[in-house]
């Protein structure tokens, strides 16, 4: 199932919906303006909280945690950084990674697990360019996890970008 998304630079506080193919909501991205560290939720169309993404506050890496029901699901670290892709490692608390890779600025990357696809994103399917869809490859993917990953790296890519202009 693709989910498309209006791409910007995110910012906390900002809030945003993730739609179906057909144009209706299918998440919505709550930016949490007034805490600590940065955090987002990702919500259902009735307001459920599904997941909640946060950054860690004492990491010697860069890393944001996924939680579901106030309970750790995933931790997401920058895995390594090469010129033309960057490569994030998902590691889930019961044991197993998916890796995510690719030109996550540019929206065309894939998040794998043993080396199987999971999820794809991509600028390519749209005519306009500010959308990007995630297509959930497996039926049975999780793909308010997915959702959440996705967010989470583009996120993380991003202020590391910005942390890198400043020091220009």
């Amino acid at each position: 199932m693709k989910y498309l998304v209006r791409d910007k630079i995110f910012a906390i506080g900002d809030d945003y919906w993730i739609e179906t193919e057909d144009g209706r909501h299918a998440f919505l991205v709550d930016g949490k303006a007034l805490r600590l560290r940065d955090t987002l939720e990702l919500k259902d169309p009735t307001g459920r909280v599904l997941i909640t993404l946060r950054k860690k506050m004492f990491s010697i890496r860069d890393a944001m945690t996924i939680e579901r029901d106030e309970r750790p699901l995933a931790t997401i670290r920058r895995k390594r950084l090469s010129l033309l892709r960057n490569h994030y490692r998902v590691a889930l608390v019961e044991g197993t990674e998916l890796d995510v890779s690719g030109k996550i600025l540019d929206r065309e990357f894939t998040v794998e697990y043993d080396g199987e696809l999971l999820a794809h994103v991509s600028r390519r399917w749209f005519r306009v360019r500010e959308t990007y869809a995630v297509n959930i490859v497996r039926e049975d993917a999780d793909a308010a996890l997915l959702i959440a990953v996705v967010v989470c790296v583009i996120r993380m890519d991003e202020r590391d970008r910005d942390h890198d202009g400043e020091d220009d």
